[in-house]
């Protein structure tokens, strides 16, 4: 029985080794890109550390309703995009500007509001 347990503890660490190395070895995640959860999306036309600017597209239904989203990071940067009034099966879009860098492990956050209520909160970890 002895033989048994260190057998799977010893296989148990090996797997554990070569996983660190799978996650050390990994790219890092550049800041430029898309993100989307449910019905809002956010997008990033920068690289490493420094976001410029963020677009965020909230999809909208088969009805008419007032739109807008909040974007902020964990470090305490944040922004409100503008309320519009948009028709059936239209995307709103519209940017926030950020204008700086910001440290690794910041997330990157937007939720949109479709009537009022929350349809999607996209987020991202910023790295170098």
């Amino acid at each position: 029985m002895h033989e048994i347990t260190r057998k799977l503890a010893s296989g148990a660490a090996v797997a554990a080794a070569a996983l660190s190395c799978v996650v050390v070895t990994g790219p890092p995640a550049a800041a430029s890109g898309k993100w989307c959860n449910n019905a809002v999306c956010i997008e990033t036309y920068d690289n490493g550390d420094y976001l410029g600017r963020v677009e965020v597209s909230v999809i909208n239904t088969n009805q008419p309703h007032r739109i807008h989203a909040r974007v902020w990071t964990t470090n305490g940067w944040s922004a409100n995009t503008k309320v519009e009034d948009v028709s059936k099966f239209r995307t709103y879009r519209d940017q926030a500007y950020p204008q700086r860098h910001f440290p690794p492990g910041t997330r990157l956050c937007a939720e949109g509001f479709r009537g009022g209520e929350s349809v999607g909160l996209p987020c991202v970890t910023i790295t170098a």
